[in-house]
């Protein structure tokens, strides 16, 4: 590649590309936002759903049908 080339890629990638600024951020704080927005939904169900336990038993039912892949289970918690 000789330097024309260099060259015409140097411009053609600052045409391309806007320049960064120093303060490259959100022009606001987003935090207080998100606290109004999950203030605002009502509070999900924190106990046990349906699903949870069906992974349980599913687990379990795995445990006694193939007692070798505990050390498996083991090593992925």
């Amino acid at each position: 590649m000789n330097s024309q080339e260099q060259d015409r890629i140097k411009t053609l990638l600052r045409e391309a590309l806007p320049p960064i600024e120093d303060s490259a951020g959100p022009a606001r704080d987003l935090w207080p936002g998100l606290l109004r927005r999950m203030d605002a939904q009502p509070a999900a169900h924190s106990g046990w759903l349906w699903f949870d336990c069906a992974l349980a038993v599913g687990l379990v039912a795995m445990i006694a049908v193939f007692p070798a892949s505990i050390p498996v289970i083991l090593y992925y918690l």
